[in-house]
């Protein structure tokens, strides 16, 4: 353990580090850069939008600040409209990019460009996108055709933009972002076929 002189030279070093990460990273706004943008845009074509509030996600201008190599994947534990209900909620504090619904519908809620707080682990909120699912990680039949379809030509048209290869290192469940006690999609979900889906939608 540093102590004394030692740990306040160790903190200023830790904290000089932080800042230049923080100035490089948001060098776009300071310089009048920033990617252009509309708010309400899709970033998935048939995708309708249901802005999440802004209290749930952060504007970033993703993949210029930070990279994105990661998809991952929710069950939210109850139905379509509750997903939307709940990132709408300010006081919730948390919001995926995407909800899929049974029938394959699906709302973007957060730009892809913007970090949403959808893992509990900020790196990996700043590096993925979110996709949640209707239904209950003990009820397998929930997950449709219809939705397993809709997803992972979600996910093949993320993988596309930003180069991510189609496999269990980059796209993973939400119980295998480190430090989260969640445990969806849960057993159930059928991951052979959900990237044999993506790797077809992918070479279509």
């Amino acid at each position: 353990m540093i102590t004394g002189a030692g740990a306040g030279l160790a903190a200023a070093v830790t904290a000089g580090y932080a800042g230049r990460d923080d100035v490089e990273r948001w060098w776009w706004r300071v310089s009048g850069r920033e990617r252009p943008r509309t708010d309400g845009a899709l970033d998935h074509a048939g995708a309708e939008w249901v802005a999440a509030s802004s209290a749930n996600w952060r504007r970033a201008s993703r993949p210029d600040d930070y990279g994105v190599d990661r998809i991952v994947i929710h069950v939210v534990q109850g139905s379509y409209g509750d997903a939307l209900r709940v990132f709408r909620d300010p006081l919730h504090e948390a919001a995926a990019h995407y909800v899929v619904r049974k029938d394959g519908h699906i709302a973007q809620t957060v730009r892809e460009l913007d970090v949403a707080f959808h893992s509990g682990n900020r790196p990996f909120n700043e590096r993925s996108v979110g996709i949640e699912h209707e239904g209950y990680v003990d009820r397998p039949a929930g997950f449709t055709d219809a939705m397993y379809t809709a997803s992972a030509r979600l996910a093949a048209d993320i993988c596309a933009r930003y180069g991510i290869p189609v496999d269990r290192t980059h796209i993973v469940a939400h119980s295998e972002v480190p430090g989260t006690d969640h445990t969806d999609p849960g057993p159930h979900w059928d991951w052979d076929r959900y990237l044999r889906l993506v790797r077809e939608g992918a070479a279509s």
